[in-house]
């Protein structure tokens, strides 16, 4: 069934125009406030796209902008290689997700689904038809007639996802939606969403201020502060090559080097970032890699704190700095440093990287 959703509607859209969605100079004010700084983004048909960015950075505004729901104040919005920057909601070929998701209570979950079906008139035939699929397709084949208080977290989730997919939109926009399911239901719903994009084929932006959840989802984020763009890549890319101090300590955790250490240190008038997997701890006593390339550092162990698969060990380094290594605890040694212990930090002076305070469009 989800073989032909995909290839009736969805697949000749797409094929029509590689373009998706394009923002050039996309910028929007509240009164003084600048909530979106002048963006320019591309984001291809069928991609699985994340905006990832704390609180206040502009994210959410971005993707009202997209979805209708806001008005950009300068700059444009195009789909599919068709100016929509004024175009209304109603009319754009978008649907949205929000965290809540807005399920009536009062309907069925078959009802629900069938919701944007009976505002567009569709038969009733073609609605059960289009209903039965896309309960198929995200793996609620069975609950049509049940009411979504009767369904748990993840299943309302999906009921929504449903609902947003059965006018088959050229672009689905998710706003934190699994921001309300707790830990273990959320890893869950990550799996189940990237197998549905991925079976659906269709361009998916989804917004979340929750690095893991972005790395884990997508094809390529953005990273947002400050309404501007700080990096765009992939998320191997954004997390081994973080452009900007931003990214480095937003995505993920990094030890930052600056000012007269870096200069010291490493030789470099950047900061410099250090992702803490890569640092080897040793005993000071211990015999450090010979390799030339290495970067050696003497500190004092401030701190030990098991995580349960690694454990951070905090170092006092000589030159009035603090970095953090991680330990997998498949190693036996993580478990024998102390608090006040010397040892030598190490690590291949390759995975050191040099940020920028400047935001950036694109990795090369």
């Amino acid at each position: 069934m989800t073989e032909s959703l995909v290839q009736s509607d969805m697949s000749a859209s797409s094929i029509a125009d590689p373009s998706g969605i394009r923002l050039r100079e996309l910028r929007k004010l509240f009164g003084h406030i600048v909530a979106v700084d002048g963006i320019d983004l591309d984001i291809a048909d069928g991609e699985f796209f994340a905006v990832l960015g704390p609180s206040g950075s502009g994210k959410t505004t971005v993707l009202r902008m997209i979805a209708g729901f806001e008005t950009p104040t300068s700059g444009s919005i195009e789909l599919g290689g068709r100016d929509t920057t004024r175009v209304p909601p109603f009319r754009r070929d978008v649907n949205t997700v929000f965290q809540d998701y807005a399920l009536f209570p009062h309907m069925s979950v078959a009802d629900n689904v069938a919701y944007g079906l009976r505002v567009r008139r569709v038969g009733k035939p073609e609605r059960v038809r289009r209903v039965a699929e896309v309960l198929e397709m995200v793996r609620l084949p069975d609950l049509g007639t049940r009411k979504p208080g009767e369904l748990s977290g993840g299943q309302r989730q999906r009921i929504a996802l449903a609902r947003a997919l059965i006018n088959r939109p050229r672009v689905l926009l998710l706003d934190e939606p699994l921001g309300a399911l707790d830990l273990k239901l959320r890893e869950q719903m990550q799996v189940e969403l990237k197998a549905i994009q991925r079976d659906v084929g269709i361009t998916f932006v989804f917004v979340t201020h929750d690095q893991d959840e972005a790395l884990t989802l997508c094809d390529r984020l953005a990273v947002m502060h400050d309404g501007r763009l700080e990096q765009v890549g992939s998320p191997e890319e954004v997390y081994e090559r973080p452009a900007t101090r931003f990214v480095a300590e937003f995505v993920g955790t990094s030890n930052v080097i600056s000012g007269e250490a870096a200069h010291r240190l490493l030789h470099s008038a950047q900061a410099v970032s250090i992702r803490p997997e890569k640092i080897r701890v040793l005993p000071r006593d211990g015999s450090p890699d010979g390799e030339d390339s290495a970067v050696r550092l003497d500190g004092v162990v401030r701190e030990v704190v098991y995580a349960g698969p690694a454990t951070r060990v905090v170092v006092d380094v000589d030159v009035d700095i603090t970095l953090a290594a991680l330990i997998l605890n498949v190693e036996p040694r993580a478990a024998t440093f102390t608090r006040g212990q010397p040892v030598t930090l190490t690590w291949d002076a390759a995975a050191s990287r040099r940020v920028d305070s400047s935001a950036v469009k694109e990795n090369p």
